[in-house]
Parts: structure tokens; C-alpha cells; sequence
């Protein structure tokens, strides 16, 4: 391009050049032959194609300008590009390191349990070899006594009692170290077993590197709940009842006549009408206040929008932390939560529970009434919900909604939060997995989540759970 660029204003000189001796030619000899003014229309052309070279090289230039700027862009992407390339492999080496760890781990117990098994053959060994010497004294005892019934009718003499009496305390000693050398080989057999567990966990760990969460963290088969109904689906063909008198909850609709799962309006006390989702079962009515089921809505929300709800009441929504505080001002209600993991296993837990007003926080406070999973969240004590942009301070100064995501009564922070976000049982990420859905008693192992239910409901039904 500079090249070029050169060629073309050395090609416009040459061309000015003729141009002014064509011009002073002409000014000397006005009676110049046909021919000569022919050659000065000739020069008018180059003028004119000196001029046309002249804004082709101005286009050029204007072309190299803005390919240079074009290039500077795709050059500060390449910048980009590698710093984000170089992070990733600095990730993936540091994944590497701790897969090598592990395997190296694996080796080491894999000599480890050789040298065990090794050992407990040559216990089994030695231990056939004490059965052996046992029977082989236990006969020879044997016959020890029949001599000695039969020495018993004749007088011995004190030579004899004294071998007999030498021979049964060699025969006792012998009998007391052998039941000893028993003892230490069931200890050792005891202490290889629990060794060769700990192998068997490790080398299970190992093999579930994979994130296997949907083995790792599902409720145990036979302790599931034989009356839980399938959590909420996504139902297009739900119907929305508005009744003309104003009831105070989905238990008042319920006695009234309404037998069918749905959205209802209600009218707590001294509130504004509003519309809930009411669930049959244990003949009565629930007020549903959370539902998730698949991840299609993000809970990760402010304050104002927990406070007045959000969602679709078909699928997955947050009531609202304010309608829930006009039901429950009503009277004493009971908090059912309805959890169900990856392998479909239900399981559920009830609270006797108190809300506080706005001025509070919305203070949670809990007591267990029954279920058949362990309890995840601290009884009484008074837990204050909060929000990645509302932290109404806990035990500690960790922000809790900020590290595990969406609005939550937090206490230390714990693992637990039905509003977290939802994460399946393949997702890679470890951040993701701390912020994931999960129920996490205080001593117990994650349970990862697939679907969640809060309800309420008056503390005065009779005959369910």
C-alpha cells in the first residue's frame, strides 16, 4: 500500500510537469501547426486522468485508514480471546492436578489393600494352623483324662500326680494362649474390615467423580411418603374460580364446597382480595406459597419483588412474602414443605411457625411437628429473610443471599435454601453446586433437589399428618 502510494504521486508530478512545458510551449508559438494543438487536447485527457488518479489514491488512503481500524479491533478480540483461552487452561490444569491427586490416591489404596488382603491370608493361615494345634490338644487332653479316670481307681504314685498335674497346666497355658491369639486375630480381622470399608467408600468417591448426584443425594427408597400427590406440573388447562363471598384462605374454600385443585381469590382479614393456589388433600385445602418444579423461573430476586410475589401460580412462583403475612395473621398455621429429589423420592416435614410483620423482616420462627426427613432449619429461633439486596445481617458477616442466591430466612448461613438456584444432577460447576436447590440437615448429607412445595394450612385440621 505505501508502495502504491508513492507510485501514484510520483505518476501526478510527471503528470503536472508535462502539463506546465505543454503550457509554456504554447505561450511561445501561437502559430503552432494542427498537430501541436492536437497534442494539448491530448494533455486536457491527462489532466483529467491525472485527477482521477488523484482521488483513486485519496480512496486508497481512506481505504488503508479504515482497515487499520478494523484490524486494531480484531486484534484487541485476539487479546481477549487469549486472556479468557489462558484462564481456562490455567482451570482446567488445576483440574487436572486434582485428578492426578486422586488417582495417585487410588494407587497408594490399591498397594494398601494388596498388603491387607496379603495379610489376612497369612492371618487365615496362622489361624488354621491354631485350629489345628487345638484339636491335636483337645485329644490329647482327651486322652489325658481317661487316663486319669483310670489312674482314679488305682492309688497313683506322687511321681505320676506330679506329671499329671504338669500336663494339665501345660495343657490350660496352652488353651489360655490360643484363646488369646484368637482374640487378637478377630481385633485384626475387626480392623481390616473397617480399613477395607473405607477402601470400598474412597474407591466408590473415585468412581463417582462425575458428579453423581443423583445416587449421592437421593432419599432412601423405603422411607418414602405413600400419600405425598405428584408435585404441580405445568397445567394450561387450570382453571381460575372467583367466589362472590371473600374467603380467608384456601381452608375456608374447602368448606364452603370447593373439592378441585385450582386458583382462587381470597380476602384475608384486613387485606386486599388476591389470588392463590389451593391443593386438595388430607381432606382440606392448602394455601400453596412456593412452588418449583424445572428451573424456568429465576429466583434470584429483589426484595420489593419477595415481598409482593412472582411467577405464574400454574407452574413455579413466590406468593409473596405480604400475602403470606395477612393469611397467617388470622390465627396458628402449619408450614408443610414437600421436597422430592432426582430418583422421584418424596419426602416431607411440618413446622408450627409464627411470621413477623414488615417491620420485622418477616421473622421466621419454627417448631417440627412430623416428618419423615431430617429438619434442615434451626427451631426456635428467629430467622430474618433476606435478599442479595437486602441483608438484614446474620450470625456471621457472610452475606448469605449474595453467595447462595435468592431470597431466603437465612441463620449461619447454611446450606439449605428452597429458593437457591436450581442446578440438575449434571451441572459441573462447584459454585453452582453450593448455590444449587438443596435440603442439607445440620448432620446429614445433601439431598439435591428436583421439585419443592411450601404450603400452609390452619393448625386446627383434623386427621392429617
Amino acid at each position: 500500500i505505501e508502495n502504491m502510494k508513492t507510485f501514484l504521486i510520483f505518476l501526478f508530478v510527471a503528470l503536472l510537469a508535462i502539463s506546465a512545458r505543454a503550457e509554456k510551449d504554447f505561450s511561445f508559438d501561437s502559430a503552432a501547426p494542427p498537430e501541436t494543438k492536437s497534442r494539448f487536447a491530448m494533455l486536457d485527457d491527462v489532466r483529467i486522468l491525472a485527477n482521477g488518479l488523484l482521488q483513486l489514491g485519496h480512496g486508497l488512503k481512506d481505504f488503508v485508514h479504515k482497515t487499520r481500524g478494523q484490524m486494531n479491533d480484531i486484534f484487541q478480540k485476539l487479546n481477549i480471546f487469549d486472556k479468557s483461552f489462558y484462564e481456562l487452561s490455567l482451570q482446567t490444569s488445576e483440574i487436572k492436578e486434582e485428578e492426578e491427586q486422586l488417582r495417585q490416591t487410588t494407587a497408594r489404596l490399591q498397594i494398601n489393600n494388596e498388603e491387607i488382603k496379603n495379610l489376612s491370608q497369612e492371618m487365615n493361615s496362622k489361624i488354621e494352623y491354631l485350629i489345628q494345634n487345638k484339636i491335636q490338644l483337645q485329644e490329647k487332653v482327651w486322652g489325658l483324662e481317661d487316663k486319669v479316670t483310670k489312674l482314679a481307681t488305682i492309688q497313683p504314685t506322687m511321681q505320676e500326680t506330679n506329671e499329671i498335674s504338669s500336663l494339665k497346666a501345660f495343657v490350660q497355658q496352652q488353651d489360655n494362649h490360643i484363646k488369646q491369639l484368637l482374640r487378637i486375630v478377630e481385633d485384626q480381622h475387626v480392623q481390616l474390615d473397617r480399613q477395607h470399608n473405607q477402601i470400598m467408600e474412597l474407591e466408590d468417591k473415585l468412581n463417582h467423580i462425575e458428579l453423581q448426584e443423583i445416587t449421592d443425594n437421593s432419599f432412601l427408597v423405603d422411607q418414602a411418603e405413600p400419600e405425598v400427590i405428584p408435585f404441580l406440573v405445568h397445567n394450561s388447562t387450570a382453571l381460575t374460580y372467583k367466589l362472590d363471598g371473600a374467603a380467608p384462605d384456601c381452608t375456608a374454600l374447602y368448606n364452603s364446597g370447593i373439592r378441585s385443585d385450582g386458583i382462587y381469590t381470597i380476602k384475608p382479614n384486613g387485606s386486599e382480595a388476591f389470588d392463590v393456589y389451593c391443593e386438595m388433600k388430607f381432606g382440606t385445602s392448602w394455601t400453596v406459597i412456593q412452588n418449583r418444579i424445572d428451573g424456568s423461573l429465576d429466583f434470584n430476586q429483589t426484595w420489593d419483588t419477595y415481598e409482593h410475589g412472582f411467577g405464574d401460580l400454574k407452574g413455579e412462583f413466590w406468593l409473596g412474602l405480604n400475602k403470606t403475612y395477612s393469611i397467617t395473621t388470622q390465627g396458628d398455621y402449619i408450614l408443610r414443605i414437600e421436597l422430592q429429589d432426582w430418583k422421584d423420592s418424596k419426602r416431607y416435614i411440618e413446622y408450627a411457625f409464627s411470621l413477623g410483620s414488615p417491620e420485622t423482616n418477616y421473622t421466621l420462627r419454627l417448631s417440627r411437628v412430623s416428618g419423615n426427613i431430617p429438619n434442615a432449619l434451626p427451631e426456635q429461633t428467629e430467622l430474618r429473610f433476606s435478599t442479595t439486596d437486602r441483608d438484614t445481617g446474620t450470625a456471621t458477616n457472610f452475606n448469605c443471599p449474595e453467595n447462595y442466591l435468592g431470597g431466603w430466612w437465612h441463620s449461619e448461613c447454611e446450606e439449605t435454601n428452597l429458593n437457591g438456584k436450581y442446578v440438575t444432577p449434571r451441572s459441573r460447576g462447584r459454585l453452582d453446586r453450593k448455590k444449587g436447590l438443596y435440603w442439607k440437615p445440620k448432620k446429614g448429607r445433601y439431598y439435591l433437589l428436583k421439585s419443592t412445595k411450601i404450603m400452609i394450612h390452619p393448625t386446627d385440621l383434623k386427621g392429617f399428618d
